[in-house]
């Protein structure tokens, strides 16, 4: 295996909207992986908590809601 281990990214809420709302429109996965530069692994998770949540906030931030 040749693939280099990429650094960690995280995406804002609006972004990874816009990259659900693409996908839900007709564009193919594999599409917004190469024009924007994802890994289908960060891609499958921004739809999957569109899909379950409609929220992209991260479980520490929801925690820390929870919190206050």
């Amino acid at each position: 295996m040749n693939q280099q281990q990429r650094a960690q990214r995280s995406f804002r809420a609006d972004y990874q909207a816009q990259m659900v709302k693409f996908n839900q429109q007709g564009k193919s996965r594999s599409e917004l992986v190469k024009q924007y530069d994802l890994t289908l692994f960060a891609l499958d998770r921004c739809i999957s908590q569109s899909c379950k949540s409609g929220s992209f906030k991260t479980k520490e931030t929801a925690r820390q809601n929870k919190m206050n």
